[in-house]
């Protein structure tokens, strides 16, 4: 066994680079992209991308260095997942739904030196780039992503540098930057910043690779899927799934934005088999009016979803309609998915309630981490597999982030006890199968019982005439904070708004939920204040506290918490 040697013929670092080179011999003539009127197959996919490469070699950008893109959903985005490492630099996919500050502290700590800009979002970027004016570094070498199908010739006064230009005048024998450590980095993600700086998330070539595996093996993706691009390419690289497409010689299907003609339209004309989305996409799915999604679903679409847990109710109405939803649970620093909940043929045969309460869990480890555990995060002790102990969520494993950029502190905190700690607090049932149980700053502590903000969701979610809710601490003066809900009606039901009181909707939740558990407040919204498509909770703790006092009296409080029996769920 000593003689054994690492070679070139036996080792080779892991790279999600590989699956485009693959794609293009494998799947040479299937339809890599589509997008409005454009087809591109997989070899000419790879083409451009080759092209795009060597573009960006002859603009000086080399290993290391940052190409950042703010940009819908368009093949543009896709091409540059592959390309921009193909030059050996590290993509970094901005959020589009980020203000112009939020873009410039991004692009500063980056110190990107591209910067690619879709032609719909110009006023944007030139603000952010407005913000940098003062800066003393070099503001980026910017490139405009004119429309595909109907160029505008739009500029930004910046620079002359368009997408497609740069496509025509690489080099299509260009030879890509050859990855020789896989803990090189691939892609640089930042957290929203919605309550402090955003926070620069680097991944490996290593870790996307082994995520991208995963991912496509537990959510079971054949060959050939037709995957609608309804989740943003700037969550996590699509969770990976901008690589996965070109490992199972999918076809892209890209749309510019999620409303629900576009996103019926899509799965009708082009046979989508797969999509991603958060929950909060449902609503828009269920709510279609019925010539958006007219006709029926001809075959059941796959669905994955994360990104907040979906109240077993919302499941339940998806699935109704054609949608077979798999849920996941993963976060920015886990590369993606971290937690799947894997399907078992057996409870197939189970009452349709009871499926969808078992799927609305975040499920078990992912093939990619070494190890995932639910632990007491003062001692690390694990919790109980008994579904009622609380302790945080905590990862290890190649598909953790290597790191925050430039921030070791912050990195050597998410690292505490060799385990990255997520904040989520969450129970494993007996099964083994880990259900998130909260935010642990979204736990609400009321006279000493720990109430689950997304226990009261799931419950006023199942209200008939229920959209969206949260649900946040308010302050009381006896028992320190009490639930608060805020709610969005679905769209048919707002003319009747006036109808429905807010004591009504307390007197539902009292019907389903123990006395300290049920919202002391409702507020109706319009819609509910979002970012990467999750609730800004911290927004609606700052309402809640402006709320005016409660009418109930002291005794009421004391009498419902007496009569109680539910333990703590912390």
């Amino acid at each position: 066994m000593d003689q054994l040697v690492k070679c070139e013929a036996n080792t080779a670092p892991l790279t999600p680079l590989t699956f485009l080179n693959r794609a293009a011999t494998a799947y040479a003539s299937r339809t890599s992209v589509i997008y409005k009127t454009t087809r591109f197959t997989w070899h000419q996919t790879y083409q451009r991308c080759r092209r795009l490469a060597s573009s960006l070699s002859s603009l000086n950008i080399t290993k290391n260095d940052v190409v950042s893109v703010l940009a819908p959903n368009v093949p543009a985005v896709y091409e540059m997942h592959f390309a921009v490492p193909m030059a050996g630099a590290i993509l970094n996919t901005i959020n589009t739904r980020l203000d112009a500050y939020n873009i410039a502290t991004i692009l500063r700590h980056s110190e990107a030196k591209l910067f690619f800009v879709d032609h719909q979002l110009v006023p944007l970027a030139r603000d952010a780039l407005n913000c940098l004016a003062k800066d003393p570094i070099k503001p980026p070498l910017v490139v405009l992503i004119d429309a595909l199908d109907a160029p505008r010739g739009v500029r930004l006064s910046l620079g002359e540098l368009e997408y497609e230009q740069l496509v025509l005048n690489g080099d299509s024998a260009y030879e890509p930057h050859v990855v020789e450590d896989e803990w090189d980095s691939i892609a640089l993600n930042y957290t929203s910043g919605t309550t402090s700086a955003p926070k620069g998330v680097v991944y490996s070539h290593r870790g996307a690779y082994l995520s991208t595996l995963s991912i496509l093996m537990q959510w079971e993706v054949g060959s050939y899927p037709v995957y609608l691009w309804s989740l943003p390419m700037f969550h996590c690289n699509g969770w990976t799934l901008t690589w996965g497409i070109a490992a199972r010689g999918g076809t892209n299907v890209c749309i510019r934005g999620t409303s629900a003609g576009e996103m019926y339209r899509a799965i009708h004309d082009h046979g989508v088999s797969h999509m991603c989305c958060a929950p909060v996409l449902f609503n828009v799915l269920l709510e279609a009016r019925p010539e958006e999604r007219t006709p029926p679903l001809a075959f059941p679409v796959k669905v994955l979803t994360g990104g907040a847990p979906p109240p077993a109710p919302l499941l339940k109405k998806m699935e109704r309609l054609g949608f077979h939803v798999m849920h996941a649970y993963g976060l920015t620093e886990a590369t993606g998915v971290a937690l799947v909940c894997e399907w078992w043929s057996g409870w197939n045969r189970l009452p349709e309630g009871e499926q969808a309460r078992l799927k609305a869990r975040q499920g078990i480890s992912a093939l990619c981490l070494a190890g995932v555990g639910v632990k007491d995060p003062t001692t690390m002790k694990s919790v109980p597999h008994d579904g009622q102990a609380v302790g945080e969520i905590v990862l290890r494993g190649s598909t953790v982030m290597k790191g925050y950029y430039k921030d070791p502190a912050a990195t050597s905190l998410a690292f505490n006890g060799g385990w990255y700690h997520t904040g989520d607090a969450g129970v494993v049932h007996p099964d083994g199968y880990v259900e998130v149980t909260d935010r642990l700053k979204d736990v609400i502590i009321s006279g000493g019982e720990n109430i689950s903000s997304v226990e009261v969701e799931s419950v006023l979610y199942s209200h008939p005439m229920v959209a969206e809710a949260s649900v946040v601490a308010m302050p009381h003066k006896h028992w320190g904070e009490t639930p608060c809900a805020f709610v969005s009606l679905k769209k048919e039901e707002i003319s009747v708004e006036m109808k429905i009181k807010e004591e009504d909707m307390i007197s539902y939740c009292r019907e389903k939920l123990p006395h300290f558990m049920i919202p002391r407040r409702v507020v109706f919204m319009g819609e509910l204040p979002k970012i990467n498509m999750k609730t800004q909770k911290f927004k609606l703790r700052e309402l809640a506290k402006t709320l005016p006092p409660l009418k109930e009296e002291h005794e009421q409080q004391q009498q419902d918490l007496i009569c109680s029996t539910s333990a703590s769920h912390l």
